[in-house]
């Protein structure tokens, strides 16, 4: 059986990768909490308000997400730097899985994303046909 060996940069690459994704929903989910703060003062009703609201609440599950994400990155990138002060260039075998189980909650939470978003302008463009 072959050795795979991966390096610390290879993995700070892909984090650094992540953390530009990251900042760029944050930005986008706080550009849709303030579509939603002008929809409010249109009077919306009760229906629309319901619908606001789960949009809102969903927006702060992703921000939560998003904030964690970053915590995980930055605490694994700790570790690779304390490796790297002992000499060493190459991951160990446990934090390699850890980061590929991290790789696959990231693009399950890009993936949940991205429907969110759909799913908000899917409902903006049918209020705007409503007007």
């Amino acid at each position: 059986m072959e050795t795979k060996v991966v390096y610390n940069e290879d993995l700070h690459f892909e984090h650094e990768q992540w953390k530009r994704e990251l900042d760029f929903w944050e930005d986008e989910l706080l550009t849709f909490k303030h579509r939603l703060e002008e929809m409010l003062t249109k009077k919306p009703d009760k229906l629309v308000l319901s619908k606001l609201d789960n949009f809102e609440n969903r927006f702060r599950i992703h921000e939560k997400k998003i904030h964690a994400f970053k915590q995980r990155i930055y605490s694994h990138e700790l570790n690779m730097a304390r490796i790297t002060e002992k000499g060493e260039n190459a991951i160990d075998r446990v934090s390699y899985e850890y980061h590929i189980e991290f790789r696959g909650q990231i693009e399950t939470q890009r993936e949940m994303y991205h429907e969110l978003k759909k799913e908000f302008f899917e409902f903006l463009t049918a209020l705007m046909r409503q007007t």
